[in-house]
């Protein structure tokens, strides 16, 4: 009985541990996840490349266009 017991205590440990090590745990209210900021800022990186982009393509059409 005692070595049943032993092992449904370490199961749940073991469970709570990965859990919490998944990102399980909660952030307070106005705070975002590390994962999701990193996201964002992937995101926003990506729109100003594309952006920057559009621009040197705008830059050179006007360049052959003009004689």
């Amino acid at each position: 009985m005692g070595r049943i017991i032993t092992v449904v205590l370490t199961l749940c440990a073991l469970s709570f541990l990965v859990y919490r090590a998944v990102g399980g745990h909660k952030t307070e209210a106005g705070e975002t996840s590390a994962p999701k900021r990193q996201l964002d800022n992937v995101r926003g990186a990506a729109t100003r490349i594309e952006a920057n982009d559009q621009q040197h393509v705008d830059d050179i059409a006007k360049k052959t266009e003009s004689p």
